[in-house]
């Protein structure tokens, strides 16, 4: 069984290959799902990771549906992924009502050329996952990242074996909730891949702060918060 590591810094990426990782899936920031990481920590886990390296191309936390100029930095980020010569590319794209954007996922898959794909989390929005795998699978991609519609993969091991007994062409990779502890079922229901951070938190304070850095009131799944122009002004006009 292949294990796949997300991995949110360095650090962790180094610690995954130390550990035995078979492949990293670099990102930042796992509280929202992960973003695609700085082209730094692109540099620096490509000069300190042996193992393959796939990265997520997800511009902004939120919904899978992007705007023009949102899918315009996506492609140029796989862009620089093949030129950087990592081995993958995670990403994908919505529709508002749930269904596959057919169009932009493919011009996402045809961009990264020889590079595998994986289709990711979105996966667990789609109505119809049966359908939108044999989709996915016509795309050309390889992996599909699923919890099987639930909050933790084993809560959705049902769904993903379907998908698994279904699939002839890509690989369905359970993640979310994967651990030492159940990792076992996977490797029995026949999966070939999983996916889990294997993260533990690590306080670097020997105090806590006095004002918390997070902001829980941004974390919208039904869509983004986008600076606006008409409250931008009032308070310039307050001003200037």
């Amino acid at each position: 069984m292949l294990v796949e590591v997300c991995a949110n810094s360095l650090e962790s990426a180094m610690n995954a290959q130390k550990a035995g990782a078979d492949r990293i899936e670099l990102c930042s920031e796992l509280a929202v799902g992960g973003i695609t990481p700085s082209y730094g920590l692109l540099k620096a886990v490509k000069e300190n990771v042996d193992i393959p390296v796939h990265v997520l191309i997800r511009p902004r936390s939120g919904d899978f549906s992007f705007t023009e100029d949102e899918f315009k930095i996506m492609k140029r980020n796989i862009e620089l992924c093949v030129d950087m010569g990592f081995d993958g590319i995670v990403s994908g794209v919505l529709q508002t009502n749930f269904t596959l954007d057919l169009e932009k996922t493919k011009m996402l898959v045809d961009l990264s050329g020889d590079l595998k794909f994986t289709f990711h989390r979105a996966f667990d929005w789609v109505d119809d996952p049966m359908g939108a795998m044999k989709q996915l699978e016509g795309l050309g991609v390889d992996f599909i990242l699923s919890s099987g519609q639930e909050k933790s993969a084993l809560e959705g091991i049902d769904l993903l074996t379907r998908l698994q007994h279904e699939a002839s062409t890509c690989l369905i990779m359970p993640g979310s909730g994967v651990n030492a502890g159940n990792v076992r079922e996977f490797k029995k229901n026949g999966f070939k891949v999983v996916h889990l951070s294997g993260s533990l938190f690590e306080a670097r304070l020997l105090n806590a702060p006095k004002v918390s850095m997070n902001s829980p009131s941004f974390l919208k799944d039904k869509g983004v918060f986008v600076s606006n122009v008409e409250v931008v002004q009032k308070v310039i006009k307050e001003v200037k």
